[in-house]
């Protein structure tokens, strides 16, 4: 048997696969077939707050980093299953179907420390053991709060004896240690007078610690032994195929490794301590090149030996500021490279650079007194200081060869305060040109450069486009050539949606690839005659992204995907013969699944098993998905959860969920999103106490179109306030929902939505739930700031005006903030400050603090999910009233 772990040996101790329970199979569609009835009946009677946020997620990490070998035989991917810590290599051979696993703790354990790996395999027994005790407390706490008898001190009771039997065996270690000291000293032990034993019994005596002591005792002991991310075994970072064989190179902690098809395990091939990037293969896979932060380097299979294939970048201007090398990318053919570089800024005259933005402070409260520690920020009015910028173009040396005189760059910015970004470079296969993009987000101007492969020859500017365009098209700008060589495309704002374009090479002009209102932005690859593309959509669905097969002479469009499903994390083959991507839906959680990618009809198989089979216990009801216009003609997409025995003549309370904020591709309507609140925590009010809850997408969000993703620009929280309104005459007139008991709800950007309704309209919503919203946005990021909310001012604070705190004297309804005092995403002091304005306009009844004194932004430090959503529960509760159907009265 092979020193390996295959899918099916799950290593001793952890959690073993298991299929899937069929009771998550139900279909999903934009009306559900029976959406009033519970998809588990048991879950739905059985359902508490404990079980659905249990301390063990339900939830296991999908898959990651897919990709094909270069004969398309061979894909390999990072995934572990539920419960197990970070993230190994897999590889499947798609010709027999089996699957192998390439790494694990037991595999590495022959290229790591045994020290290492005593720690990992101690501190994840940690992690686990944790998660039982932290479950265990939570359900003797609700059988508590029950009237259930529940002793809710044993587990404190236990460490503190565990930490008292620690403590006496230290320091009977140390009066050990003393008395052999002593003894050495005095020749014997029994020389030690009777009274002087009894001295040492009477001190000893002395320093037991009393209870509080011990308390104290415990805490710093918690705190040092609390779990880092770095304390569990981390898996696999990255892998790289190789160019022609099927091999390939993976990094673990500091060292590279090659496995070839065939062989039963991997070989060490580098070890150098420090972060290390695989860049890629040589061409004939005759080695590999790969960098750390400074150096590109060379090491060939067939010698010892490692090359420095350049010296360090120096800035033009300052040979002490060196540049540090950002990204390498050598063309296919393995005889160019490109270095994207920046260099630290510098003061002059030997000071240190300064940073950039500035420094706040946040404070702690776990020790004795309050305790502050500063966190970098970079807000509106703060002057940019970004690094300088510079890209080289070099032939690739020969074994042997010495470096080369560093040449000057082709292209270069010098930074400072503006806002300019650069996307990922690209080469042609025959590695004879390149490309790449840049974005001046102040003067709204894209502009693509077209550069030959020549180290002295300046890249052509051969595409510019100037706003008004679609503010998150800098997320996706990464062109990308044909396998011909012929065609540049680029994603560009296309009448509002992001899609590819196509640049002819030749003739320099540039056509649209796809047609209709849908996003896709994201050109996952072309077949190799370059006459189909492979993109992800939202074609047919704005709640769904499935992958598509495009042909670029007419556009028309196949789906390879199951209609259903979201698809993400999603790869092509080379060969253009196979796909695959991480895709669910609500009816069956995300799994990284195979598609044939030349057939007309979906064929698709699931490979992976990542979350806990147990979720079907709690799986209460499904979604329905619904759709409604608001006053200015738009559509919005929503999904709702009806409780069992709903009737359209009903007056129940209801519960609204927004987000409303754009953010690169997330909305809150996706197929296959499981979100705390607007999905469980609705799922949760409608199954256990009759309510209906809404989770919606208003104008505001991203993947929508770029109407929808700039509705905030300078009127923030105004358009989706419009969007509520007309949500909530569409819910009173089709949902069962008593008008006048509808609560909001929202965090972060959601979190300012609700806060922005209950102010400004008062009258609408009869509670509201805050968490941890942006009050002030002149005190939030600039680079979400100034792209969504409105025009900077680098000279000062302008962004003030859409603050909430002169509009808080219009709330009229309860409302709770919520917030981590310890977040650095959304500072705490926003709460405060909205919250000493709600006291100081008179609502001091109608506005309650719920805080985490160790939480950030989304919490989880002494308030974890479950304990905000038990607040939840019963705020609801109290300000909404149970649910009183037309049937019970």
């Amino acid at each position: 048997m092979s020193n390996f772990q295959t899918l099916s040996q799950p290593r001793r101790g952890w959690l073993p696969l298991l299929a899937l329970a069929g009771a998550l199979a139900l279909p999903v569609g934009l009306q559900a077939a029976n959406p009033s009835s519970p998809a588990v009946p048991s879950a739905q009677q059985a359902l508490t707050l404990e079980r659905l946020y249990r301390a063990q997620p339900y939830r296991g990490e999908a898959a990651k980093s897919v990709a094909f070998s270069r004969s398309g035989r061979y894909m390999a991917f990072l995934w572990n299953p539920a419960g197990e810590p970070g993230q190994d290599l897999y590889v499947r051979d798609l010709q027999s179907g089996k699957q192998l696993r390439l790494s694990s703790p037991a595999l590495m354990a022959a290229f790591d420390t045994p020290e290492a790996m005593a720690r990992f395999e101690r501190k994840l027994q940690q992690r686990n053991n944790e998660w039982a005790q932290r479950q265990a407390r939570e359900e003797a706490q609700a059988a508590y709060l029950r009237g259930e008898a529940a002793d809710l001190s044993q587990w404190e009771h236990a460490e503190l004896e565990a930490l008292r039997s620690e403590l006496e065996a230290k320091r009977q270690r140390d009066e050990a240690r003393k008395a052999a000291d002593k003894a050495a000293l005095a020749d014997t032990a029994a020389s030690a007078p009777a009274d002087a034993k009894a001295e040492a019994k009477a001190e000893a005596k002395k320093k037991e610690l009393e209870l509080w002591e011990l308390r104290d005792e415990l805490k710093k002991k918690q705190r040092r032994e609390k779990l880092k991310p770095e304390d569990l075994y981390p898996g696999v970072a990255q892998f790289v195929w190789g160019q022609r064989a099927d091999e390939l190179i993976f990094q673990y902690r500091g060292q590279l490794l090659r496995w070839r098809a065939g062989d039963s395990a991997a070989q060490g091939l580098v070890q150098l301590g420090r972060r290390l990037t695989v860049v890629s293969y040589m061409p004939r896979d005759e080695g590999f090149w790969f960098q750390d932060e400074t150096r590109l380097m060379a090491m060939r299979f067939d010698r010892p030996g490692i090359v420095h294939l350049n010296p360090e970048l120096q800035h033009p201007e300052d040979e002490d500021r060196k540049y540090r090398i950002e990204a390498t990318t050598v063309s296919e053919d393995g005889r160019w490279m490109s270095l994207l570089a920046r260099a630290p800024l510098s003061a002059g005259e030997g000071k240190p650079a300064p940073k950039p933005g500035r420094q706040v402070e946040i404070m702690g409260y776990e020790e004795r007194f309050a305790t502050a520690r500063k966190v970098d920020r970079e807000v509106s009015d703060d002057k940019r200081m970004l690094q300088p910028l510079a890209l080289y173009i070099r032939p690739v040396p020969s074994q042997g060869q010495g470096a080369a005189a560093q040449p000057q760059p082709v292209f270069t910015h010098p930074g400072g305060d503006t806002w300019f970004e650069v996307s990922p470079l690209a080469w042609t296969r025959q590695g004879s040109h390149y490309a790449f993009a840049t974005w001046e987000r102040e003067i709204s101007r894209l502009r693509v450069y077209l550069g030959r492969a020549d180290e002295k020859a300046k890249p052509e500017l051969v595409l510019e486009r100037r706003g008004p365009i679609h503010h998150e098209l800098v997320s996706a700008l990464r062109p990308q050539f044909t396998p011909d060589g012929h065609h540049l495309v680029v994603v560009l704002d296309q009448d509002g949606w992001r899609q590819p374009f196509a640049m002819d090479l030749n003739s320099r002009s540039v056509k649209p690839l796809l047609q209709g209102q849908f996003e896709a932005h994201q050109v996952l690859g072309f077949s190799p005659d370059s006459r189909q593309m492979f993109v992800l959509a939202n074609k047919d669905d704005l709640g769904a992204m499935n992958l598509w097969r495009v042909d670029m002479a007419s556009g028309a469009m196949t789906a390879l995907g199951q209609a259903l499903d979201y698809h993400r994390n999603a790869a092509v083959s080379r060969d253009g013969q196979w796909a695959a991507a991480v895709a669910g839906h609500w009816g069956s959680r995300p799994e990284l699944k195979l598609l044939k990618a030349q057939t007309n009809t979906p064929q698709v198989q699931t490979l992976t098993q990542s979350h806990d089979p147990a979720w079907a216990e709690v799986d209460a009801l499904r979604p329905e998905r619904i759709a409604f216009t608001n006053r200015h003609g738009d559509t919005l997409h929503a999904y709702v959860f009806k409780p069992q025995n709903w009737r359209a003549s009903d007056r129940r309370p209801a519960v609204v969920y927004v987000y409303g904020g754009p953010l690169h591709d997330r909305h809150t309507v996706e197929t296959d999103s499981f979100q705390p609140s607007g999905y469980l925590f609705n799922m949760y009010m409608a199954a256990r106490h009759g309510y209906v809850t809404v989770s919606v997408d208003t104008r505001g969000h991203s993947n929508y179109g770029r109407r929808f993703a700039d509705a905030n620009w300078e009127q923030p929280g105004q358009p989706q306030t419009e969007d509520l309104e007309d949500l909530l005459a569409y819910m009173s007139k089709n949902l069962g929902v008593d008008p006048a008991r509808v609560g909001l709800n929202g965090w972060s950007f959601g979190g300012f939505q609700t806060q922005f309704t209950m102010f400004t309209k008062p009258e609408l919503f009869a509670a509201g739930i805050a968490g941890a919203g942006p009050t002030e946005w002149e005190n939030y990021n600039s680079w979400y700031s100034g792209r969504t909310i409105g025009k900077v001012d680098r000279s000062k604070p302008v962004l003030r005006k859409y603050s909430l705190l002169p509009l808080a004297r219009g709330l009229r309804k309860p409302l709770m903030l919520v917030h981590g005092m310890q977040d650095d995403n959304v500072l705490y002091q926003d709460t405060v400050n909205v919250y000493r304005a709600l006291l100081e306009s008179g609502k001091e009844g109608l506005v309650e603090l719920f805080l985490d004194p160790e939480g950030g932004h989304a919490m989880g430090g002494a308030v974890k999910t479950l304990n905000w959503h038990r607040k939840y529960e019963a705020f609801w509760l109290q300000h909404l009233g149970p649910a009183e159907p037309a049937a019970a009265r």
